[in-house]
């Protein structure tokens, strides 16, 4: 492997693991996008064409810095420039392939998609169509439980289907409003564009395999914030090759707001049986005076996967604690001590 030679034993076993699935527990500042991109141009380099490869991260942030990454060092190898992997956030994905997918997504090929406020107009239209005041029945508050419905993969029918109390009638009616809104101005909000085309995945299987010889090898980082419908994407894309690397921390945990399920990356083994774990424990951003602190923190989780934190940058300051007052006296004492310390 060219690129090798600055990884540690551990991100390069991991970078030149091939086939089949691979579970990488990758603790904060353990250099886990490092790895995935060496993983990348490894299987690049063996022969697997760029274009079979898919990269699904959670930010555009995260997908630039990978796709920069990995094309820098394409460049550096001399690939031809127009074959390359396709890096994304979970939504873009889902639009690519809603568009390409028109017709069997039962939509137009030019949709619109709703930002938050544009989501909120449309449900407070959708409780007034529904027959009732906008004032006793808070729009947000009715987004944001269709939403997580949404991200546990419970669809408009299978709500209507399952309403049996007054709230549960509520729901079903404001969200069948919505959805008429939305289809009328051929439109997706967030949460249906992710349930939408895992939709069409699960019940087309032409489409679904199509997908899954295009991405041979899937790459999912930051696996432990996958919510139940994302978690459903990944399980069809890699249902027929099964070369299905997700990287994560079971440590790290925060988009529970939005439906994330830790359970998704806990049970990885008991999903893929055959699963290679590797852990990636040397961190190359703190000293080990806040490792030692943060481990000893963390091992009260019951709910983890066992991994302990070390780093070659030495002991480094003590580590001080403030008692606040509160939230505000927090943020304060935070703010005051950057500013000395700048």
């Amino acid at each position: 492997m060219q690129h090798g030679l600055d990884l540690n034993p551990k991100q390069r076993e991991a970078a030149e693991h091939m086939n089949g699935p691979l579970l990488i527990l990758a603790g904060a500042g353990a250099g886990k996008t490092k790895t995935i991109t060496h993983r990348i141009i490894h299987l690049i380099e063996k022969g697997v064409p760029p274009e079979q490869i898919l990269a699904i991260t959670f930010t555009n942030k995260a997908a630039k810095e990978m796709r920069e990454r990995t094309l820098a060092m394409l460049e550096k190898d001399h690939f031809a420039h127009e074959r390359v992997p396709f890096m994304s956030t979970f939504h873009a994905l889902c639009v690519y392939i809603l568009k390409a997918e028109s017709r069997q997504a039962g939509t137009i090929k030019h949709f619109s998609i709703l930002d938050e406020d544009d989501a909120r107009r449309l449900m407070k239209e959708a409780v007034i169509a529904s027959g009732r005041d906008p004032k006793e029945h808070e729009p947000r508050k009715w987004k944001s439980i269709i939403s997580r419905l949404k991200n546990d993969f419970v669809t408009l029918a299978d709500c209507e289907a399952g309403a049996r109390t007054h709230n549960e009638l509520t729901i079903a009616s404001i969200w069948r409003e919505y959805d008429k809104l939305c289809r009328k101005e051929n439109a997706f909000d967030f949460d249906d564009l992710l349930i939408r085309t895992v939709e069409m995945l699960s019940k087309n299987e032409a489409v679904r395999l199509y997908y899954q010889e295009k991405w041979k090898y899937i790459h999912v980082d930051e696996y432990q914030d996958t919510n139940e419908v994302q978690y459903k994407m990944v399980e069809l894309l890699a249902a027929k090759y099964k070369n299905l690397c997700v990287v994560g921390d079971g440590d790290q945990n925060i988009y529970g707001w939005r439906g994330a399920n830790m359970k998704n990356i806990l049970n990885f083994e008991k999903d893929y049986p055959d699963a290679k774990v590797v852990l990636l424990e040397e961190n190359y951003r703190s000293t080990s005076s806040i490792l030692d602190a943060a481990n000893a923190i963390i091992k009260k989780n019951k709910l983890r996967k066992e991994k302990n934190l070390f780093t070659k940058r030495g002991e480094g300051d003590p580590i001080t604690m403030y008692e606040a007052y509160d939230e505000n006296d927090e943020a304060g004492f935070v703010a005051e001590s950057i500013y000395e310390l700048i």
